[in-house]
């Protein structure tokens, strides 16, 4: 199962299909109908992602909401209504709803849905631990970040963080670029209103300038309700467009349009509306690259770039990777409650020795497993799982242990696809992105 999704829906009809929905999808459905069944589950593990009925017979959606972020904070909640308002979907995202959803819904579209708030779960956790780890960067006992080229990123931050100016954050997958662009919204003076979040990779083609600009009721099949665009969400705070060389050519030339003109027209509809947000935008491509192979519009690199912060890779910046990984090691020993006090001569070692081709997410998810099975008081070079695995062309580039046995199911269904990457990014249950980015990392031939 890719996912437990709870579903909190009075209605006996509407929990079974969505149910049968859920299950086609590839998920495990949990199914509650009524606010005190919910608040019973409560000492249950929390689920990916939950439906809520705005209208229980028992409780309001609305007034759930808090409850519910605070018992699983984790969880993403959509909210379900039949009778939907501006007012309740602003109140909704205020309480800390991911989505609303209007019934009624239609599968494909709930199923990209779900995705989409999976992907949105697990970037928003990634980007935690990163950012938990990362906090005393520029500290001045111990600052995690000792090389030359991360202390002038650092530096680059705190001087231009609190101007409005347009960012454009580039580096490998890993990096950090969420992290970053979280601490320059919290340096800014727009740091008391929102940071909106969007991967352009994620969304399907048809629904990233609804997602962006918004749409008006009957601009195209299930557009039932006038919705609200990211720009009007992150309206007095900051719009971050990760991996903005992934949107489609035709949907940068409007976003240039907004960007220049400071107004966002929704979709079908006829008047436009003033736009105050600042944009940090990201990618992993290299920008010259992402323009010569038309990916990127030049014009738009030039209006979202007036500032650029490169994250340079850990293989390149070896002197990050113990303070690195010993904030890491001290956030998973607490959250395990082990007595761990640190890495060996040897393991030290190796592990600066390593090229880590998934950056700082690799080395956060490499030291939290080697917290869970040391046995002793110091990670010992045991502990760490890195091996040997055959590269693009033959040479053996350092794999741990999980990214080697993923590297060969990538390889196998990759093989029985006949290499049809949207087909294999389905069958694995990630986005097409996702794959490509593995695929690179991993040194696939394809």
């Amino acid at each position: 199962m890719k996912g437990k999704i709870m579903v909190v829906e009075d209605t006996e009809e509407v929990r079974e299909l969505l149910s049968k929905i859920l299950k086609v999808g590839g998920y495990e459905p949990i199914l509650k109908s009524s606010a005190a069944e919910l608040k019973e589950s409560f000492s249950d593990t929390q689920p990916d992602i939950m439906f809520l009925d705005l209208v229980l017979p028992d409780g309001d959606g609305l007034e759930l909401l808090p409850l519910i972020k605070r018992q699983w904070p984790e969880t993403e909640v959509i909210v379900l209504t039949g009778n939907a308002t501006f007012d309740a979907a602003v109140e909704a995202t205020k309480r800390g709803a991911y989505h609303f959803q209007n019934k009624p819904f239609d599968p494909k579209a709930l199923l990209v849905q779900v995705e989409r708030a999976l992907e949105h779960k697990r970037l928003t956790e990634e980007a935690s631990n990163l950012r938990q780890a990362l906090t005393t960067m520029s500290g001045t006992t111990s600052p995690i970040f000792q090389s030359p080229s991360m202390k002038n990123v650092v530096r680059t931050i705190e001087r231009v963080a609190p101007s409005d100016v347009s960012i454009l954050i580039t580096g490998e997958s890993g990096t950090g670029k969420e992290v970053i662009a979280d601490l320059i919204h919290t340096l800014s003076p727009r740091n008391k209103g929102p940071i909106i979040k969007i991967n352009c990779a994620a969304l399907p083609r048809e629904l990233i300038e609804s997602e962006l600009f918004g749409s008006v009721k009957g601009a195209f099949t299930g557009a039932n309700v006038d919705r609200d665009g990211l720009f009007r969400q992150a309206e007095g705070g900051t719009l971050l467009l990760d991996e903005i060389s992934e949107m489609p050519i035709d949907t940068q030339s409007k976003l240039l349009r907004v960007l220049q003109e400071k107004e966002v027209r929704p979709v079908g509809g006829r008047t436009s509306y003033k736009t105050d947000c600042r944009i940090i935008a990201a990618t992993n491509r290299k920008p010259d690259e992402a323009i010569k192979d038309g990916k990127l519009r030049e014009d738009l690199y030039y209006r979202i770039s007036a500032i650029s912060v490169h994250l340079p890779p850990l293989r390149e910046r070896r002197e990050d990777i113990l303070p690195l990984a010993n904030a890491f090691l001290r956030k998973f020993a607490a959250q395990a409650n082990r007595n761990i006090t640190g890495f060996s001569e040897s393991a030290g070692e190796k592990l600066r020795a390593f090229d880590w081709p998934g950056n700082v997410r690799q080395l956060q998810n490499e030291v939290q497993r080697a917290v869970l099975m040391s046995e002793g008081t110091q990670i010992d070079v045991p502990d760490l799982s890195i091996i040997g695995a055959p590269g693009p062309e033959g040479e053996v580039q350092d794999l741990t242990l999980m990214e080697a046995m993923e590297r060969n199911t990538i390889m196998q269904v990759l093989k029985e696809t006949g290499g049809n990457k949207l087909e294999t990014a389905r069958r694995l249950g990630i986005g097409r992105q996702t794959l490509y980015n593995k695929i690179k990392i991993y040194g696939i031939e394809t």
